[in-house]
C-alpha cells in the first residue's frame, strides 16, 4: 500500500509507505497524505469481519482492517499492538464501543471509555503504541507538535507520556477549554510533556502546526511530527469503529446504517468517508456542527468560507469552535476526482488569498451527498440545552454537548427503515457547566478525576506566534 499527497501533480510518482508517513504528518507540499486507492471490502469479507467482531472482539476487527492499509509492519507485531491498545483495562470494558440504544432506530455509539473520557482515546492510544514501536526500530526520536481544541490534547498526552523517544508540545486557545478539558493536560508533570496556551482561537494554533511542518528544514532538523488528524495513522484508526457500529447495528450485510458525527475539524467523519469508500453499507453520513457552521454551510451551498478568529464563536460545545476544517481537503480531493492539482488551487492559493472557494456551480457538487452520501445540519446553545434535557427525561442518561449536537441533528435527518448510529464525543463531566444549566444537577465523576481542576498546572502562556514557538521547541529540544 502507496499513499500520495491531496495536492500532488498530475503524473507525480511521489508515493511513500505507511512508516514513512506515520513520522511525517503533512506532506512536502503542505497537502494531506491519502491511500493511493481504497482497499474494497467484499460482502464475504464483511460477514467474516462481522464473526471477527464477535468471536474475537475489537482488536481482532482492527487488526483485519489496519493490515489492509499497513504492510511495513509484520503482522505478528501490528496483531500484537492491536491486542495491547484495546483492551477492557484501558477502556474500561470489553465491548470498547458498545451501543447504547436510544430509541427504534437510534443508536448513540460509545467512544468515550478511554483514559480521557472523549473519542480522541480510540486513535491516540494506537498512535502512541505505533509511535514507541516504528521510534524504537529506528533507533530515533521525534517531536510532536499539536493543536487541541480540546480532546486531542488530553488523548495524546495521556497516550504518549511515558514513551521513549517521544516528546509532546501541545498547543490550545487560551482560555476556551473546558476547566476539565484545561486540568486534565495541564495537570500532568511528566518531563515529556510540554503545554502551550496560545492567546488566539483553535484556527491560529492549528496555523501554527501547519507553518512549522511546512519548514521542511526546521521539521527535519527537529523531528517534528503530529498527532492531528492530519496524520493519516490517526483517521484509519477511527475507520475501524464505523464498522464496529455497523455490525452492532445490524443483522446482515444487507442493511444499511446512517452516521451522524459531531464535526469541527472533518477528520472523525472524514473517517466515515473512508470506510464508506471501501464498501460498508452506509446510506448517509450526517455532519453536525456548531454556530461554528463552516461545513454545514458548504454541504448546503458549495461555499467553503474559512472565518477569521474573530468570527469564530466561543459555544458550549467548544471541541468543535473551528473554522478551518484540515481534513476537508482529504474529502475535496476525493470529490474533485483525485485532482491534486486543483485541490492544491482551492486549498493553497484560494484560501489564502480569498478566504473561501465556491464549488456550488461544479457539477461535482452534487455528488457530495448522491455518491458519497453526505448531509449536514447546525445545533445552538438552546438546541444543545433541550436535546441534553430530552435524553435525560426521556430516556435516563446524560449527553455531553457535542452528542447532543449530533443527536439533534440525527433526529432532523434520520429515515424511516434505516439505522442512525449517533458517535458519542466525550463524557458529559467534561462539560460540566452545560449539563447544569440543562438539568440542575452535576455530572457523574470518574473517581481518579476527583480534584482534577485544583492540582498544580503546568502550562506556559504564548502569543499566537510560530516563531515563538519554534524557539521554545528548539530550547527544550536542545539539538
Amino acid at each position: 500500500m502507496k499513499y500520495l499527497s491531496t495536492r500532488a501533480e498530475a503524473g507525480s510518482t511521489e508515493r511513500k509507505r505507511f512508516c514513512e508517513i506515520l513520522l511525517e504528518g503533512l506532506a512536502p507540499d503542505g497537502g494531506l497524505y491519502l491511500p493511493e486507492t481504497y482497499p474494497q471490502v467484499s460482502d464475504a469479507t464483511l460477514s467474516e469481519w462481522r464473526r471477527v467482531y464477535h468471536e474475537q472482539g475489537y482488536a481482532a476487527l482492527a487488526f483485519e482492517i489496519l493490515s489492509l492499509y499497513i504492510d511495513d509492519i509484520p503482522a505478528d507485531d501490528l496483531r500484537d499492538l492491536c491486542a495491547r491498545t484495546y483492551t477492557a483495562e484501558v477502556f474500561g470494558t470489553g465491548e470498547i464501543v458498545p451501543l447504547r440504544h436510544v430509541e427504534d432506530g437510534l443508536w448513540i455509539e460509545a467512544l468515550s471509555n478511554g483514559p480521557t473520557l472523549a473519542f480522541k482515546d480510540m486513535a491516540m492510544q494506537l498512535l502512541g503504541n505505533l509511535f514507541e514501536y516504528e521510534l524504537a526500530r529506528r533507533g530515533e526520536e521525534l517531536n510532536i507538535l499539536g493543536a487541541t481544541s480540546g480532546d486531542t490534547g488530553s488523548a495524546a498526552e495521556y497516550a504518549m507520556r511515558g514513551k521513549k523517544g517521544v516528546r509532546v508540545f501541545m498547543t490550545s486557545p487560551h482560555g476556551r477549554m473546558s476547566p476539565f478539558q484545561q486540568a486534565q493536560m495541564f495537570s500532568l508533570q511528566d518531563a515529556n510533556i510540554y503545554n502551550i496556551a496560545i492567546e488566539g482561537v483553535f484556527d491560529d494554533c492549528q496555523d501554527i502546526v501547519k507553518a512549522v511542518s511546512n519548514d521542511l528544514e526546521f521539521k527535519r532538523k527537529y523531528k517534528i511530527g503530529t498527532v492531528n488528524s492530519i496524520n493519516w495513522a490517526r483517521l484509519l484508526a477511527q475507520v475501524v469503529y464505523y464498522f464496529a457500529g455497523y455490525i452492532q447495528a445490524t443483522e446482515s450485510n444487507a442493511q444499511k446504517v446512517s452516521f451522524a458525527v459531531p464535526s469541527g475539524n472533518f477528520g472523525n467523519v472524514c473517517a466515515g468517508h473512508v470506510a464508506r469508500m471501501m464498501g460498508l453499507p452506509v446510506e448517509k453520513l450526517v455532519v453536525a456542527t456548531n454556530e461554528n457552521d463552516v461545513l454545514d454551510e458548504f454541504f448546503r451551498t458549495g461555499v467553503y468560507r474559512v472565518r477569521g478568529s474573530a468570527d469564530t464563536f466561543e459555544t458550549s460545545s467548544p471541541s468543535m469552535d473551528i473554522s478551518k476544517a484540515s481534513n476537508f481537503e482529504r474529502f475535496v480531493f476525493d470529490l474533485l476526482g483525485r485532482d491534486g492539482v486543483r485541490t492544491k488551487a482551492l486549498f493553497g492559493d484560494a484560501i489564502n488569498s480569498q478566504g473561501r472557494f465556491d464549488l456550488s456551480a461544479d457539477p461535482l457538487f452534487a455528488q457530495a451527498a448522491s455518491r458519497y452520501g453526505f448531509t449536514s445540519g447546525k445545533s445552538t446553545h438552546a438546541d444543545r440545552l433541550n436535546t441534553i434535557r430530552d435524553t435525560w427525561e426521556q430516556h435516563g442518561f446524560m449527553i455531553d454537548t457535542h452528542t447532543a449536537d449530533a443527536l439533534k441533528v440525527a433526529l432532523e435527518q434520520r429515515s424511516a427503515g434505516t439505522p442512525m448510529v449517533v458517535l458519542e464525543t466525550a463524557l458529559p463531566i467534561k462539560f460540566a457547566a452545560t449539563i447544569v444549566e440543562a438539568l440542575g444537577r452535576e455530572p457523574e465523576r470518574p473517581a481518579k478525576f476527583e480534584g482534577i481542576e485544583a492540582l498544580p498546572k503546568r502550562v506556559q502562556v504564548m502569543a499566537s506566534d510560530t516563531v515563538a514557538v519554534k524557539a521554545l521547541i528548539a530550547r527544550e529540544c536542545g539539538y
